[in-house]
């Protein structure tokens, strides 16, 4: 079957109604028939039916053995850190999403866990920085916000011993699967473009072998992080339409991206579409479509600049998250990676005057429109799209 089509039909008809809908389990326990004998439910927090189906589906659309929801994609990211112990090592992408950076260096740092960070699109780089101590690679492809692209594959091959995680949160598994390409762990924010409406908070982490499968699954219920039956609910909704969302987004983002690349305002642009993009020849071999997210500098690197047009869009909403139906932006250096040091911001090309673009699926011409008067808003002049 199509993508398509099959995103459609991994969810379930209720094998006990003939629900087209997932049933909602609102439900904390189950009855027992005798002690320890059930019909494979026995605690919300261990398993639920709703989760279940949520779990099987993004198990099946990242070609998986298992999946796993959870109450945030920090939650997620939270079970997959403690497959490791004292004393070990990650080498992660230096442009990290501010969420898992605050974590590696706040929380995990405490426990004898370190990490070190490069910059994964020179794939020598991650050869450089392993040693004996390091026992997981951990990437974003495309980072968050700076839409740098790694070579899945290849750093895959050279880590053979290592466990590779990719958060695959950007692409979403219509654009890329990283298990496919020699991922061990995927990991998302559902919150974002799984889900998609901007209505949930969701993390889902999926595995690409069983004895991984009950490592994560007793984390999972061994810290009780487990997204609730109503949140799994709008997660599978929203992924029916999954295949819809992410194509439109993706046409919308390539033409803001091509559109911010011709004003005299903007300094740079970060966008796998565009050929100019680093790696773009990577990004075109490993996914499907460059996805909806724009980021892009001005020449004014100020705050106040960023702050200008922050403030002057009117259907780009200022919020953070992204990947819903409604266009959003944020500012990073202010929202998103605000506890990141500004020095480490800095080098890692999150530049004060940074604006992430979330493109929903508008019509095109009201979004550039939107883009064009934000830009004019900042030097009190036109810009003509």
């Amino acid at each position: 079957m199509k993508e398509e089509t099959r995103i459609l039909h991994e969810i379930p008809v209720d094998e006990l109604t003939g629900a087209i809908s997932v049933p909602i389990y609102q439900t904390s326990t189950f009855v027992q028939e005798a002690p320890g004998v059930n019909k494979g439910f026995d605690y919300s927090r261990s398993n639920n039916p709703t989760r279940a189906t949520l779990e099987k589906t993004i198990a099946s659309l990242e070609n998986g053995s298992q999946g796993f929801a959870f109450s945030s994609g920090l939650a997620a990211v939270d079970a997959v850190i403690k497959l490791l112990k004292a004393g070990d090592e990650i080498v992660a992408v230096d442009d990290i999403y501010g969420g898992t950076f605050r974590a590696f260096e706040h929380i995990y740092s405490k426990f004898g866990i370190s990490v070190k960070y490069v910059d994964t699109t020179d794939v020598t780089n991650v050869i450089d920085a392993i040693s004996r101590k390091t026992k997981m690679i951990w990437l974003e492809s495309p980072t968050n916000p700076t839409l740098k692209i790694s070579d899945l594959s290849s750093i895959a091959e050279i880590g053979k011993d290592l466990l590779l995680v990719v958060d695959n949160t950007f692409a979403s598994p219509v654009l890329q699967k990283p298990l496919d390409l020699g991922a061990d762990i995927v990991i998302h924010s559902g919150t974002k473009y799984l889900a998609g409406h901007s209505d949930v908070i969701a993390g889902l982490v999926v595995v690409g072998n069983e004895e991984l499968a009950e490592q994560i699954k007793f984390n999972q219920n061994a810290s009780g992080a487990v997204l609730g039956p109503f949140d799994s609910w709008l997660t599978l909704r929203g992924i029916t339409t999954l295949q819809l969302r992410i194509e439109k987004q993706c046409q919308n983002a390539q033409h803001v991206a091509e559109f911010l690349s011709t004003c005299s305002v903007v300094d740079e642009v970060f966008y796998p579409g565009l050929v100019a993009h680093h790696n773009h020849d990577v990004a075109k071999q490993q996914q499907l479509g460059f996805g909806g997210i724009v980021s892009f500098s001005l020449k004014d690197d100020s705050i106040e600049a960023a702050t200008k047009f922050a403030t002057s869009t009117k259907l780009f909403k200022l919020a953070e998250s992204l990947g819903g139906v409604k266009s959003l932006l944020c500012h990073p250096a202010s929202m998103t990676h605000k506890s990141t040091p500004e020095e480490i911001r800095h080098k890692t090309g999150i530049k004060d005057s940074l604006i992430r673009l979330s493109c929903g699926i508008e019509n095109c011409d009201d979004l550039l429109d939107d883009v064009n008067q934000a830009l004019a808003a900042i030097t009190y002049g036109e810009v003509v799209v």
